[in-house]
């Protein structure tokens, strides 16, 4: 809710964050949720949808980073990633800096996200839209993943919270419909919410990646704006491997790549992987 030039986001029932709205750039209404784009003292521009946070210019950069360069470093040749949602572009952005990767599929429910991103909010996206590695396809993720034939080295699914349009994306289904579309050394990633406020939400992923992978777990990252500790990352992957590269061979590839994140390290992939004790009861 907006009020007194403050956004309020009541995502959880017992917590709220409010961002101070310096001034109101876009509020409209889509077909899927309400869209807002407002100044920040502290956060540059903020995306959100019904009033959640959805990405800042300001920290943006750790989540996207973390979401994109630890699979694909981890994995270590990857040429097709799937991202399912993302229509600011920042996944895209990540994933787009590989010059190994050949081939990008998007697939976002919104059209109206991905529009108004590129006018108020291309600090995030970069030009991605324009690479020509990239496909973009406007369809609901769940049904996309149902039907397509293709496999992927990568999938990072980008969704919202598991409420409204986003909530199919965390059904044991989409999951299993995810796992056929891996190849055999395949990585799926997934945004988890923040266990400390939305425990259930990892463990019920986690449930579902045992069942369909050879390695199930999560990696954490800090992000300002997901408030209540730091970030679950849900990790899945037909790979017994691809989770315990060793540091010396993430600092190789990463040194291959030549990006140069602001978050990211190689050192930093393998701690991410460290769980607090509390994280780790959530896993079943």
């Amino acid at each position: 809710m907006t009020e007194d030039g403050w956004n309020t986001e009541r995502l959880h029932d017992h917590f709220a964050q409010s961002l101070r709205i310096g001034e109101m750039l876009y509020d409209s209404k889509t077909e899927h949720q309400r869209l807002k784009v407002f100044q920040n003292g502290t956060f540059g521009r903020v995306l959100t949808l019904d009033d959640v946070v959805q990405t800042t210019e300001g920290d943006n950069f750790i989540y996207h980073e973390m979401l994109t360069h630890v699979p694909i470093l981890a994995h270590g040749a990857a040429k097709r990633v799937l991202i399912i949602g993302g229509g600011d572009g920042g996944i895209a952005r990540e994933v787009l800096k590989h010059a190994t990767v050949d081939h990008v599929t998007m697939v976002e429910i919104d059209a109206g996200v991905v529009d108004f991103s590129k006018e108020y909010l291309p600090m995030l996206s970069q030009g991605a839209f324009d690479d020509p590695r990239l496909n973009l396809v406007i369809d609901d993720g769940a049904a996309f993943m149902k039907e397509t034939d293709a496999k992927f080295d990568v999938i990072i699914v980008d969704s919202t919270d598991p409420i409204g349009p986003g909530e199919v994306l965390f059904t044991d289904t989409f999951y299993g419909h995810a796992a056929r579309a891996l190849t055999s050394e395949g990585i799926i990633v997934t945004q988890n919410g923040v266990p400390f406020m939305q425990g259930a939400e990892l463990t019920n992923t986690m449930r579902a990646f045992q069942a369909l992978f050879a390695d199930a777990t999560c990696y954490l990252a800090t992000i300002p704006t997901y408030v209540g500790g730091p970030m679950a990352l849900g990790w899945g992957s037909h790979s017994e491997s691809a989770r315990t590269v060793d540091l010396a061979t993430l600092e190789a590839r990463f040194a291959a790549a030549g990006i140069a994140p602001d978050y990211y390290t190689p050192a930093v992939h393998k701690a991410a992987f460290a769980l607090p004790g509390y994280v780790k009861k959530l896993i079943p």
